[in-house]
């Protein structure tokens, strides 16, 4: 994604975020962290829509970059950070609002929820669009999956509820919305690198073998 330069990947895109966000009590005091920004386009999104106070982390050099030009071209007061979502050097019961976009699947997920928990203040909301399967594949077939991916594990509705509850959430809500879809900004295949282009074309395979099985969820809840 970094070197594709694709804005977002989570399903649904920017489009969906705008939707989520519009249901919360956001405004100019509310502190939010956007977990696994990317090049940091929710971030951005949030602090100029709502004016509150955002930071954004993300693992990827190239994504940190692109998200700290994307606030300075923009003259917004986002903080944007280097870190583990594992580890996010950040004080306890921060945070009013957490966002994930499509992040946790590619992490250790309990060590990740548990960091999420400390950050947030007591009634403070967790907002995540993750991979969620549909069912249970092969095991060839979910060994393939995770190997292109890198995921660590495939989860259920039901994997998600119990990591979540494991972490401490309450008032957990699942909704699925299949009605607002997004299309990457994906360059020409002539532009591409010709590895980027075997990646690009095996995930569009992927996605056509097994669109009954990879889905995904919103799941909100409170600390």
């Amino acid at each position: 994604m970094s070197k594709l330069g694709i804005e977002g990947a989570h399903p649904g895109g920017i489009n969906l975020t705008k939707e989520i966000f519009k249901r919360e009590d956001i405004n100019r005091n509310s502190h939010i962290l956007d977990v696994g920004c990317g090049t940091g386009q929710t971030a951005a999104y949030i602090a100029y829509r709502y004016g509150a106070k955002v930071t954004g982390i993300d693992i990827n050099p190239t994504m940190v970059a692109k998200a700290k030009m994307r606030m300075k071209k923009n003259q917004l007061p986002v903080t944007i950070m280097q870190c583990l979502v594992e580890e996010i050097p950040l004080p306890d019961n921060h945070f009013d609002f957490i966002a994930s976009e499509s992040v946790l699947a590619f992490v250790n997920k309990p060590m990740a929820l548990k960091e999420i928990f400390r950050l947030l203040k007591s009634g403070g909301r967790f907002i995540a669009i993750e991979q969620t399967i549909n069912g249970r594949l092969k095991e060839n077939e979910e060994n393939e999956i995770k190997q292109f991916y890198g995921f660590d594990s495939l989860s259920t509705e039901k994997d998600w509820v119990a990591l979540l509850q494991q972490a401490g959430f309450d008032r957990i809500r699942i909704e699925e919305n299949t009605s607002i879809e997004s299309v990457p900004d994906i360059p020409d295949a002539n532009e591409l690198e010709a590895e980027l282009y075997e990646i690009m074309d095996k995930h569009s395979d992927m996605m056509t073998r097994y669109k009954e099985i990879l889905g995904y969820r919103i799941y909100s809840c409170t600390k």
